[in-house]
């Protein structure tokens, strides 16, 4: 599979409660230019509706998000993840995501979680939570020292700042939430979803190295 950093510059970071909204939730992103998908094991829904977006929604690549455990990495392969996120990693877990067979990406936030994860031969991850953990200053220090490391910048960014990360060298897409309101999935306006995933998909990644 194409790298989970190239697949789209934008990636959705869904919660998903009722496992009946997740496949016209994902047609809506996949219409929108969206085809990666990280549901975050947060809901007991969450493991059904990976299932339900796998088996029924072919152009979308379905991944799963806050991947904690061992048990978490294998439960989401099962149920028919291509690709798994962490917000951070501990040896257990990132062997474990190691043997899954599918694409991860590690959560870092330090310097040093980084350069461990390179020592281990991993060079993609995310970065989480990024706006609190140093933003894009923090993502571009770190182009320095460590080019080889790429970066899924996630957490507390929008439509807004997403530019900003998109131009840095080391950075291959960002995760969000904001084309995913809580009125708008309340409502089950599929369309607004739509149109706010192909705005998204508009930001298109230029490195730039500035």
């Amino acid at each position: 599979m194409t790298s989970v950093l190239d697949l789209a510059p934008v990636v959705p970071v869904v919660v998903i409660d009722n496992a009946a909204d997740a496949v016209p939730l994902a047609r809506a992103l996949v219409a929108g230019g969206l085809p990666a998908i990280e549901v975050t094991l947060r809901t007991d829904a969450a493991l059904d509706a990976i299932r339900a977006i796998a088996d029924e929604v072919p152009d979308a690549v379905v991944g799963a998000g806050t991947v904690i455990s061992a048990a978490r990495v294998e439960a989401a392969v099962g149920a028919g993840a291509r690709f798994l996120v962490s917000p951070g990693w501990t040896d257990a877990l990132l062997g474990a995501m190691q043997a899954s067979g599918v694409p991860f990406l590690p959560g870092v936030s330090t310097t040093s979680e980084v350069v461990a994860l390179l020592e281990r031969g991993v060079t993609e991850m995310k970065f989480f939570p990024a706006e609190a953990a140093g933003g894009v200053p923090y993502l571009k220090s770190l182009g320095g020292p460590l080019p080889q490391a790429r970066f899924c910048p996630t957490g507390g960014i929008g439509l807004a700042s997403a530019p900003s990360y998109l131009a840095l060298a080391n950075v291959g897409c960002v995760g969000g939430t904001w084309m995913l309101p809580a009125d708008a999935i309340a409502s089950r306006d599929w369309a607004r979803v739509e149109v706010l995933a192909r705005e998204a998909a508009g930001l298109i990644s230029s490195p730039s190295g500035d």
